[in-house]
């Protein structure tokens, strides 16, 4: 590893190319959606929990531009998509990355769940001891989901309650 700002640091490194791709969480799983077989739009969309079909399409669009992934359209309403060979190579660091939320997935959650457990705690003692507004995430006045917080009065009264119940399960089978 290098010292210091190296090759990887500058503007118009590969490097940061590839950061950029995989760093999209909706292309990781579109790559891998692709890796075993060619797919449709909808089995894409069904396979991948959560996404919408516009940022599905988005996706597979700009993985198209990176040369990762093929359109082949066999008649006007039956197009597939698969890999190049160029998208194939990101097969195996993506199983690796898999293997390594399988094995250490469950030590994220329960430091999240610390997190947000603690939360609370510290944005009471901030209100309580008087010291204006709980800290700020983006627009929000607490982490999102979270809490609802709504401002009444002057900026040191405000009011808190929980808007979303906490998930029991993943709902990860990979």
């Amino acid at each position: 590893m290098q010292n210091g700002a190296g090759p990887a640091f500058l503007a118009d490194c590969p490097t940061r190319l590839a950061v950029e791709i995989i760093s999209d969480k909706w292309a990781v799983l579109v790559l891998f959606g692709l890796s075993h077989q060619p797919r449709r739009h909808g089995e894409l969309v069904d396979l991948i929990g959560g996404i919408s079909r516009k940022v599905l399409t988005q996706t597979l669009r700009r993985l198209q531009q990176y040369g990762l992934v093929e359109r082949r359209a066999e008649a006007p309403r039956r197009v597939e998509y698969s890999l190049t060979d160029l998208g194939r190579t990101l097969v195996e660091p993506i199983e690796v990355l898999t293997n390594w939320a399988r094995d250490y997935g469950g030590a994220i959650v329960d430091f999240q769940e610390a997190a947000e457990a603690a939360a609370p705690a510290r944005l009471a003692r901030r209100v309580d001891l008087g010291e204006g507004r709980p800290r700020r995430w983006g627009r929000r006045a607490t982490p999102p989901g979270l809490f609802d917080a709504a401002r009444r009065g002057t900026a040191h009264e405000w009011t808190y309650s929980i808007i979303a119940p906490k998930p029991t399960g993943s709902g990860c089978t990979t």
